[in-house]
């Protein structure tokens, strides 16, 4: 247990320091992002990072995804309009490597938590400056950087684990969504 907590360690280090640079190669990414899932494929909610370039901006989101497990998800295990760190465990942090707008709105270079409220009909998706907590535990909404109202999607297929993407949609433009359960949510992304 001592030498897996010791590998998961360096893997940590390793890929914090990987990402690093500005830009990164789309082969440099793959690697990335398929050594952290390996690493802790024992945990149920297993450390996870999803990444890419919207134009010359580097998006990193490192995040632990729990799986559905048969479990009543949204409203159950989550429970609706309260803060979720939209992952397990540790906050989910997102992190932009220049200036970006989320849905038109400006948020400047920097890594911060991302947490939302999910709601039967609406969510809300919330910047945070305190990136370094545990679950929503320390949450302040005088830190948040930004919110957005966003229109959740029903899927067709259940997602079983709690699953982050980033997308280029066209030169400096993309999206983000996050999909679990039988839900997903995405909202624009767009290099300044």
């Amino acid at each position: 247990m001592k030498n897996l907590k010791n590998i998961l360690f360096a893997l940590t280090a390793f890929l914090f320091f990987a990402c690093a640079g500005e830009k990164k190669t789309e082969e440099e990414h793959a690697e990335h992002e398929m050594a952290a899932p390996a690493a802790t494929a024992q945990s149920k909610s297993p450390a996870s990072t999803t990444m890419s370039n919207i134009g010359d901006v580097h998006v990193h989101i490192a995040y632990h995804s729990p799986g559905v497990r048969g479990r009543t998800v949204f409203g159950g295990l989550v429970a609706y309009d309260e803060v979720w760190v939209t992952g397990a465990h540790s906050a989910t942090t997102i992190e932009f490597h220049d200036d970006v707008a989320l849905n038109g709105k400006e948020v400047k270079k920097g890594k911060y938590a991302l947490f939302t409220i999910p709601g039967k009909t609406e969510w809300t998706l919330i910047i945070n400056k305190n990136f370094d907590q545990h679950l929503a535990d320390d949450y302040e909404a005088d830190l948040d950087v930004l919110r957005l109202t966003i229109k959740p999607e029903t899927l067709e297929e259940v997602q079983e684990h709690l699953l982050y993407e980033v997308k280029e949609t066209k030169d400096h433009e993309g999206v983000i969504s996050i999909s679990w359960a039988n839900t997903k949510i995405s909202f624009k992304i767009e290099e300044l």
